[in-house]
């Protein structure tokens, strides 16, 4: 596959990245469980059918020490067993999340309530910018249609 455009390579493109990038770095600060926004970061990747999110992301995750199975069984969680309460909460809010436009309701009370269970306002408000990031990162290369392979943990921070 050949990119249809390196948007990187744009003059506008690297302004943008480079104010994009810059306001996600806040959210590792966030006091999050570090295995969540990487599986989060997989998941909608994964439902956007962006395959150079999907490569790094789960590139990085595994750099991180997180175990390949995991990884593996991400897009079947709802079925496996190696995944936390508060890391399901997570998983299905970034789903219905990202798939924003599939329910009338946006995401539901129902996955709404459950990550309340888990998490405090800090650690929504991380969930959501973290949702909100992948979501836009996941546009850009597929639309751009970025080739997935490539790339190698850690080359962008």
């Amino acid at each position: 596959m050949e990119a249809r455009i390196d948007i990187m390579a744009t003059e506008l493109g690297q302004k943008f990245y480079r104010k994009f990038n810059a306001a996600t770095q806040v959210l590792y600060e966030a006091q999050l469980p570090e295995a969540v926004p990487n599986l989060m970061l997989l998941r909608a990747s994964q439902i956007n059918g962006c395959g150079f999110c999907t490569d790094m992301h789960s590139k990085d995750a595994l750099a991180a020490g997180e175990a390949a199975q995991r990884l593996l069984l991400v897009s079947a969680w709802r079925e496996a067993t190696v995944f936390t309460e508060e890391e399901r909460a997570a998983l299905a809010l970034t789903e219905e999340a990202t798939r924003i436009a599939d329910a009338d309701t946006g995401v539901s009370d129902e996955v709404w309530d459950e990550a309340r269970r888990h998490f405090d306002d800090e650690q929504l408000a991380a969930l959501i910018f973290t949702i909100v990031m992948i979501n836009g990162y996941n546009r850009m290369n597929v639309v751009a249609q970025t080739p997935a392979g490539w790339y190698e943990p850690g080359m962008f921070g």
